[in-house]
């Protein structure tokens, strides 16, 4: 069952898109629609192909065909063109510099302090801290302020939770779902924590093989949670390199 997507231009759209590391896809004829301050999930087993989905919907890799709208325009432009469109990619691994404090890399960014800490108050304490010296939870938390303070257009995230305890995960996501809804921030949300990111999530899709095999609202798709683990994320399920 297929959800009804939102009128109006997409900030986001994926349509027809394959694409992999070379000439064979990996991914293939993903369609993916996200609005202005929505929150949509990307779900699926290790090796579905999440991760190949979002760098082929940033710009860092080619696509095979289809192609990628933002703000209704089709674009090829490379991950640091896209990002001046206002899309911004937090990766898998944290990317913040380990030998600067977490003030610095805030600036480096050209953030402003405050509007980050409005974000993740927890991080006043360690602005004078060197990013390395953070735990990893604080390493994600100075990410996604660094990222979400650049009032970004769209906002996609791998896999924030990764290794991350339960509470931690939560304030993450509550703080994307803040974004997404005052700034209208559209974010295409990979997450690994299915049922947590369900109830957060508007809406998911749930990849199965490569492909895009389900869709719906959260609600929806929490209803039939026990057949989309047992069917689509199944650890045992053939799989391709994520």
């Amino acid at each position: 069952m297929n959800a009804i997507e939102p009128d109006g231009i997409p900030a986001l759209e994926a349509r027809g898109v394959s694409a992999g590391y070379g000439p064979q896809p990996v991914i293939h004829d993903v369609d993916v629609i996200v609005q202005p301050g929505e929150v949509v999930g990307l779900l699926g087993a290790n090796g579905a192909g999440k991760t190949t989905t979002l760098l082929a919907l940033a710009g860092e890799l080619p696509l095979l065909s289809g192609e990628v709208l933002i703000d209704g325009a089709a674009t090829t432009a490379p991950l640091h063109k896209r990002a001046r469109q206002g899309l911004t990619f937090v990766t898998e691994e944290k990317s913040v510099f380990m030998g600067l404090t977490a003030l610095d890399n805030l600036r480096v960014a050209g953030v402003d302090a405050e509007t980050a800490l409005d974000l993740f108050p927890e991080l006043e304490r360690l602005l004078g801290v060197r990013a390395g010296l953070l735990s990893g939870g604080e390493q994600q938390m100075l990410t996604l302020a660094r990222a979400m303070s650049r009032k970004p257009r769209v906002l996609l995230a791998d896999e924030l939770s990764m290794g991350l305890a339960p509470l931690i995960v939560r304030r993450l996501l509550e703080s994307v779902v803040r974004v997404a809804r005052q700034q209208g921030t559209a974010v295409l949300l990979v997450e690994q924590h299915v049922r947590k990111a369900l109830r957060y999530c508007d809406r998911a899709y749930v990849m199965h093989r490569s492909r895009i095999e389900l869709s719906g609202s959260a609600s929806e798709l929490l209803c039939r949670i026990g057949e989309i683990e047992d069917r689509y994320l199944s650890t045992g399920a053939a799989a391709v390199a994520d």
